[in-house]
Formats: structure tokens, C-alpha cells, sequence
């Protein structure tokens, strides 16, 4: 089983590769995992298998026409049963695992770029077409995803399988006695409420809407600002950005940015409401992983992010981009904790219903081995 990414580094589709690994019974598939541009040592060392291969092609942007002939004989030298690419920037790759006969060659769509955020781009949608023959079966990851495979890029829906992202539940599961103290966070006051992001600051996750909406709901609710704080944890091209935000409205003492941590369900544990202010989503490993922590959910409404938060039952949904609605939303919930905890734990209780780790495992199994099958 080769698992074919642009970067294998932290992120919510590597990820649920880890994940997929980590859980899939190791008597199924050996793994490896290829990288076309790099593979992050810190990141890869979550797999718990020492029997997995990383190879980095240290690819630079453009085509990788030139690197078919590698491909092709990595993927003689590897002889996988399974190639499994992820996004558009991989899918290319199942040329050369054609032209190396993998016998069982699967895309998968995890989400949108911030080039392409309601799936209009035409020259996106001819290159799937380009590379559709090429690929047995398509994996889409929430349900806008698979209509836009069956719609636009013209997949029968014979070879598309919907499947959701799941979570572990014993490693995201709640704080045992209220909030826990996040280590080196300024914010330890019982009494505050902590509102906060994890994940990487880019242009498709919009973290200056975030940043920005802090600094308006504070504007809206002054008196908030003797409990409301904003966690951001993450690193990434917009980091300084948001902060100089918060730092320009003078709220620098009311917002704590560390940068990427390793301790992410700690920190979890360590907020009251999780917020994700995304303008594209597959289906957010984040916000599952929050609700596993049974953390209401304030997240824009892309992608599949309604598929996973019930508005006014598991958090809130606020259009896209609209920094004034998600500043009113983090008033709303910060206003009324008892509510937003009950939101929480109905979310908790979602999850450990429909997305839990041995589902998404066996759906991801048994497509490979029916497609293995003949």
C-alpha cells in the first residue's frame, strides 16, 4: 500500500493517512508512504509502525513530467497492490502507477484549494477529466466532494465512495474536571472562556478572519474582555498577521499564538469552544477531534463542515469570510458557557456515534481489498 502525497507534514488529510495506519491491523497491507516534495521527520514519527517506508522527491512547483521515469521504477521496486494519491496535486502519479501495472489505483479528494473554493476552476476539472482513466476508484470526503467528482469531472458514481474521517475517542476525549491548563498558556484562570484554532495558518484556513473577529467581538461586548481569550495554535505564512492584529487593537495580552505544538489533544482539552474559520474544508479531522473533546464548534459553512456541526445542536455554522457573524456567534457562545457545554458534549456523543476510527478503517480495507479482489 503506497499513500501518495504532495507533502507529508502536519495537516488534517496526512493526518488521517496516520491515523489509517496506525489502526489498520498490521496483518492487512505494509505501508509506505511517498512525499512528492518532503516528508516531515517530527510529523512522520506519529505512524507507530517501524516497518514503513518515507521517500521524499524533494519535487520543485510545476508538472512532474520529468519525474515519471522515478515513479516508475519506484513503483517497480515497491510493487504495491494499492497506490492511493490524495488531492490534485498527487493525482498525477497514477499515471506512472499505471504505466507500472498497480494492480488497484485509488484518489482520494480530502478538500478544496484556496485557488479553487467552490470547485469552478476549469482548468482543475479538465485535469481530473485528464486523469480520470487512469484511476479504478475515487474516495471523496464529504458529500459536496463526491457530487462535484460525479458532476463536474463527469466520475460515474459506481467509482466514487463517500467516507468520512474518523477520530480517535480515547485520544481526544474530554477534560475529566472542567477545563485543563494548557501547558505554558498564559490563560489558566478558571474563570476565563478560551476560544481557539489548531491548525496551520494559511490562506485556505483564513486565520485573519479569526484574529479579526476576536478583535470585533470585543468591540461588540467590551465587557467580554475581563473573560473571553483567543488561543491560536499553529504556525504558517499568516501567523504574524494575525497577531499583529490582535496586537494593533491592543488585545496582545488577550491572545496567545505559541506557534505548532505536538500536544494537540492538550490542548484541546485546554479550550471551551473550538473554532474553525476555514474558506474550504473537506471533512475536518479538527472538528471532529474537537468534538471528541466535547467542544461546541463555531466553523464556517464549506465543504463538509455542516455535515459534522449541527447548528444550534453541536455549535454554530457562520458563513464563510463574514467576520462580523463570527465575531456575533463568539459573543453568543461566550455569553452562555452552560449552553455552549451542552453543545459540547452533544457533539461528543455525535462522534462516538458516527465517526469512530474502526468505521473509517474498514471502509477504507474493504474498498482495497474488493478492488484487489479480481
Amino acid at each position: 500500500m503506497l499513500h501518495v502525497v504532495y507533502r507529508f507534514d502536519t495537516g488534517g488529510l496526512e493526518n488521517g493517512i496516520v491515523n489509517l495506519i496506525n489502526h489498520m491491523p498490521a496483518t492487512a497491507y505494509r505501508h509506505a508512504v511517498l512525499a512528492l516534495t518532503e516528508v516531515a521527520p517530527a510529523f512522520s514519527s506519529r505512524i507507530l509502525r517501524d516497518d514503513v517506508e518515507f521517500i521524499a522527491m524533494h519535487k520543485p512547483p510545476g508538472h512532474a513530467l520529468w519525474l515519471y521515469p522515478r515513479l516508475y521504477r519506484l513503483f517497480r521496486r515497491l510493487r504495491p497492490a494499492v497506490v492511493h494519491t490524495r488531492n490534485l496535486a498527487a493525482l498525477e502519479c497514477q499515471v506512472p502507477a499505471w504505466a507500472a501495472g498497480v494492480p488497484a489505483r485509488v484518489h482520494g479528494e480530502h478538500g478544496r484549494d484556496v485557488g479553487d473554493l467552490d470547485g469552478s476552476n476549469r482548468r482543475h476539472q479538465w485535469l481530473r477529466r485528464l486523469y480520470r482513466p487512469f484511476v479504478h476508484h475515487y474516495l471523496a470526503l464529504s458529500r459536496d466532494l463526491a457530487a462535484y467528482l460525479e458532476g463536474p469531472v463527469g466520475v460515474p458514481g459506481r467509482r466514487v465512495t463517500q467516507v468520512y474521517n474518523g477520530v480517535d475517542v480515547e485520544r481526544f476525549s474530554p477534560a475529566v474536571a472542567g477545563r485543563a491548563p494548557i501547558a505554558g498558556c498564559p490563560f489558566d484562570d478558571p474563570g476565563l472562556w478560551l476560544a481557539g484554532s489548531v491548525g496551520r495558518m494559511q490562506a485556505v484556513k483564513d486565520p485573519v478572519a479569526l484574529a479579526q473577529a476576536f478583535v470585533r467581538a470585543l468591540e461588540m461586548q467590551p465587557e467580554l474582555r475581563q473573560r473571553l481569550r483567543l488561543v491560536m495554535v499553529g504556525d504558517g505564512p499568516l501567523r504574524a498577521q494575525a497577531q499583529q492584529i490582535v496586537d494593533a487593537a491592543g488585545l496582545a495580552s488577550l491572545a496567545w499564538l505559541p506557534g505548532e505544538r505536538a500536544d494537540v489533544p492538550d490542548v484541546m482539552r485546554g479550550l471551551d469552544c473550538f473554532v474553525l474559520p476555514s474558506l474550504a474544508e473537506g471533512i475536518s479531522n479538527t472538528i471532529l477531534e474537537a468534538m471528541a473533546t466535547a467542544l461546541p464548534v463555531l466553523a464556517t459553512g464549506v465543504g463538509g463542515n455542516a455535515d459534522l456541526v449541527t447548528a444550534g445542536e453541536t455549535g454554530l455554522i457562520v458563513p464563510a469570510a463574514d467576520v462580523q457573524a463570527m465575531a456575533a456567534a463568539l459573543v453568543s457562545l461566550a455569553a452562555d458557557p452552560v449552553s455552549a457545554a451542552a453543545m459540547g458534549r452533544a457533539g461528543r456523543a455525535v462522534v462516538e456515534r458516527r465517526f469512530s476510527l474502526p468505521a473509517m478503517v474498514a471502509t477504507y480495507r474493504g474498498l482495497y481489498d474488493r478492488l484487489l479482489a479480481p
